[in-house]
């Protein structure tokens, strides 16, 4: 397995973001992507999601508003203990040099320090957190580029 630590960058290649601050929560079952301006439309009878991610005062923030028919809805409780029905997405995700694929719930994250968290469900099995430490995977791809 590959040491983490408790905080890292990660890159999200089909949104075009590179670096996005990422807490590691091993408390958390899932994993959860910061997003606003989520809404269902239809078009041609189907349903599209679409959506905005990171805040506007985000450095990595453009505005841009990505859409989707490939999505589903969870039941999922929150971190204060609420259960809430989020959206849920499959994308990439690259840490540690290797894409791998990821399911985000969508929710607002916008008074949350870092706009990704990265729970149980993708780290199990590949990962051993180190709480001492931060962006080993950042570091590493500095070193090897």
């Amino acid at each position: 397995m590959i040491t983490i630590g408790r905080k890292d960058k990660v890159d999200l290649p089909e949104f075009d973001l590179i670096g996005i601050d990422a807490k590691i929560d091993t408390g958390a079952y899932g994993s959860a992507l910061h997003c606003h301006h989520t809404i269902i439309e239809k078009e041609n009878g189907e349903e599209i999601l679409s959506f905005q991610i990171l805040d506007p005062d985000h450095p990595e923030y453009e505005d841009k508003v990505f859409r989707t028919k490939h999505f589903d809805r969870k039941t999922v409780k929150s971190s204060n203990g609420d259960m809430e029905e989020r959206f849920t997405i499959q994308t990439e995700i690259f840490l540690f040099g290797e894409k791998q694929e990821i399911e985000f719930s969508l929710t607002d994250r916008r008074k949350m320090k870092n706009p990704i968290l990265l729970g149980r469900t993708f780290l199990s099995g590949k990962y051993l957190v180190d709480v001492q430490l931060k962006n080993l995977s950042h570091k590493k791809r500095k070193t090897t580029l």
